[in-house]
């Protein structure tokens, strides 16, 4: 899944999204763990403030240079042979690594250029690659076109959880 623009209009702010995420897991007795980048935590930060976090929040990581990666998440050379930050394929790589390093039934990964300059693989500000990977696994890339550090983490981290509430929804659906 991939969507080429975002500028954060028709997302919903990021306290309500965790809530109701929040709500949907403790439901359904499901646990998540994350693993952040340019977000820089904001993500694992609105999932931790629901009441009740506990019963679903599994852990997470900002996972924000490659010595991070190896240190956190325990990426070798192999595992990102072929592989640049910054993509669809690496976000995937790193919600399913969080995903089975904490033993949770979904992972979230995330991954971008939050600005105000772009990244050293070349991708603008504002470049952004999501992904969802438990029961369904979803993954897409943003560009906001902005060079506002602290509004893309903003966005990134809503755009992130707004990827898992589909997958959520999608699982009910397909149930």
């Amino acid at each position: 899944m991939s969507a080429s623009t975002a500028d954060g209009a028709g997302v919903a702010p990021l306290a309500d999204l965790a809530a109701r995420i929040g709500a949907t897991l403790r439901e359904r007795g499901q646990t998540v763990a994350v693993a952040e980048s340019s977000a820089g935590g904001l993500v694992s930060a609105a999932l931790l403030a629901v009441p009740g976090a506990s019963a679903f929040f599994l852990g997470g990581a900002v996972v924000y240079s490659r010595r991070a990666g190896k240190a956190l998440l325990g990426l070798t050379t192999a595992d990102v042979a072929g592989m640049r930050g910054e993509t669809e394929p690496f976000a995937r790589l790193i919600a399913g690594r969080i995903r089975d390093t904490h033993r949770a039934t979904w992972g979230l990964g995330e991954t971008g250029a939050a600005g105000p300059s772009g990244s050293p693989y070349g991708d603008a500000p504002g470049h952004l690659c999501i992904a969802v990977v438990g029961t369904i696994t979803a993954s897409r890339t943003i560009e906001t076109g902005d060079t506002n550090r602290a509004l893309n983490m903003n966005l990134f981290a809503r755009q992130l959880l707004s990827l898992f509430d589909e997958a959520l929804r999608a699982q009910d659906s397909s149930q």
